[in-house]
């Protein structure tokens, strides 16, 4: 998703006592979990100061949110900060060890971490065409979790305004770099140009182009986005209808089924209000009803700076976290 002027939040406080392992509760949805968004804030600046231009995540809360039953985390982040300079840049290793961090927290507990960074196909602004380099990139990355097999590598976040072959190119780099590291176990969610919605999936060219990916591993689950809005930018409140979720799921559906693929809404969302409420319980229903092929769905947003955005599911003030999750969490488990 495509944020601007963000308000800082206050901290979150206090802790909470373990939580159940999420592979241990019994599931609607394979998958259901939570954007953890802050470390790739301050994209203008990519070098950044910790605590002042962007921030990780509050062990605590990614407690509470297993406890609701949540089992997939995908963590947000820049490259940029990963690999300063350029992609086959060694690692750096505050950014890499704050990741690491986090991932550990996460799958210690028995739930999914995807490594996410939020890219959109650039870097340093720029769109990435050296896809040697994208590679190595990812060959880097996917070495430092090969053995941990629930680590998830989500490509790049919403490819966009990109020549569609390139975004291919891109795709099957990162693949074939994750799986050359001896990442063998772990699944890989590819994304897709015009920022990977659901609703133009086969519309947009990706079903075509991308249905050709392969994995010599076969573990990829492609990641759709999709907001509920006018123009599904997922920056409104409100929601077309009480069924334009599930409306706008259908196509992408019907292209998971008639392909053999599998597939995930890595971002969702929806405004306070009951015709919203009525859209994403639709939505989800839909998913549950379709589980040979959805794997789930990953909420758009949480983190500790997100405060009082429309979407927040932060614990313990955000307004998703007090008035949505409740309504929405039996269709998940």
């Amino acid at each position: 998703m495509l944020f601007q002027n963000l308000l800082a939040a206050l901290a979150v406080a206090g802790a909470v006592t373990a939580a159940p392992s999420a592979k241990r509760q019994e599931r609607k949805l394979k998958w259901f979990g939570i954007n953890e968004s802050g470390a790739e804030f301050g994209e203008k600046n990519f070098t950044g100061v910790y605590g002042k231009e962007f921030i990780w995540y509050d062990l605590n809360t990614i407690d509470q949110f297993i406890g609701q039953g949540m089992n997939m985390f995908r963590l947000n982040f820049l490259m940029e900060r990963l690999t300063p300079n350029k992609l086959d840049a060694p690692l750096d290793p505050l950014y890499l060890g704050n990741l690491t961090q986090q991932i550990k927290h996460i799958t210690d507990k028995g739930a999914y971490a995807m490594v996410q960074p939020h890219n959109y196909g650039r870097f340093h602004g720029e769109i990435i065409t050296d896809t040697a380099g994208f590679k190595t990139w990812w060959k880097n990355v996917a070495a430092q979790y090969k053995d941990n097999e629930l680590v998830v590598f989500d490509t790049n976040n919403e490819y966009h305004d990109m020549d569609q072959k390139l975004v291919f190119d891109l795709n099957q780099a990162a693949i074939d770099g994750v799986r050359e590291a001896g990442a063998k176990k772990q699944y890989i969610t590819p994304e897709g140009n015009s920022w990977s919605g659901a609703w133009t999936w086969v519309s947009s060219g990706n079903g075509a182009s991308l249905v050709n990916l392969k994995d010599p591993e076969n573990k990829l689950i492609y990641q759709m986005h999709q907001y509920l809005d006018t123009d599904g930018s997922g920056t409104h409140a409100e929601c077309v209808s009480a069924t334009i979720f599930s409306e706008r799921l259908q196509a992408a559906t019907k292209w998971l089924k008639d392909n053999k693929k599998q597939g995930v809404i890595g971002e969702f969302a929806g405004g306070n209000n009951a015709q919203c409420i009525s859209a994403l319980k639709d939505g989800l229903k839909h998913l549950g009803d379709n589980t040979d092929v959805w794997w789930g769905a990953i909420w758009w947003a949480a983190g500790p700076w997100w405060g009082d955005y429309m979407y927040s599911m932060e614990p313990t003030s955000g307004v998703a976290w007090t008035s949505i999750l409740p309504q929405i969490k039996s269709y998940f488990v």
